[in-house]
C-alpha cells in the first residue's frame, strides 16, 4: 500500500457515518448488507448516504454488487488487511515481542 492509498482510506474512515457503515459491513461479512439496510441503520436519506458510500468505494474499502433489484455492499477485507499492515509494518523496530499484544487481540477476530 502506498502513502496515498493509506491516506485516502484513513480520510474515508475519518467520518462517523462512514466509519460506522464500514464497521457494520465488517460485522456482516461475507454476506454484506443491502444499501437500504445501511441507509436505515444510518438514519440518513438515500442520497446523503450514497455520498458517504461513494467515498468508501473510492478509497477501495467497500465493493458493491448487484443481486436482483438490490445492491449489496461488502467490506473489502483485503483493503483493510493492507491498511493494517501498512500501519503496523514498521512497528516496534523489528522487536516482535512488542507487537504480541496487538497480534493477540487481532487473533480473536
Amino acid at each position: 500500500m502506498t502513502n496515498g492509498a493509506a491516506l485516502l482510506a484513513l480520510a474515508a474512515l475519518a467520518h462517523p457515518t462512514r466509519l460506522d457503515a464500514f464497521r457494520q459491513l465488517l460485522q456482516h461479512e461475507p454476506d454484506g448488507l443491502s444499501t437500504g439496510q445501511l441507509v436505515e441503520h444510518a438514519g440518513l436519506t438515500q442520497s446523503t448516504f450514497s455520498t458517504h458510500l461513494a467515498v468508501l468505494a473510492k478509497a477501495g474499502l467497500v465493493q458493491s454488487e448487484k443481486r436482483g433489484r438490490h445492491f449489496i455492499q461488502r467490506a473489502d477485507i483485503d483493503a483493510l488487511r493492507g491498511l493494517m499492515l501498512f500501519l503496523a509494518k514498521d512497528c516496534c523496530q523489528g522487536r516482535a515481542e512488542l507487537c504480541e499484544p496487538l497480534l493477540a487481540e487481532l487473533a480473536c477476530c
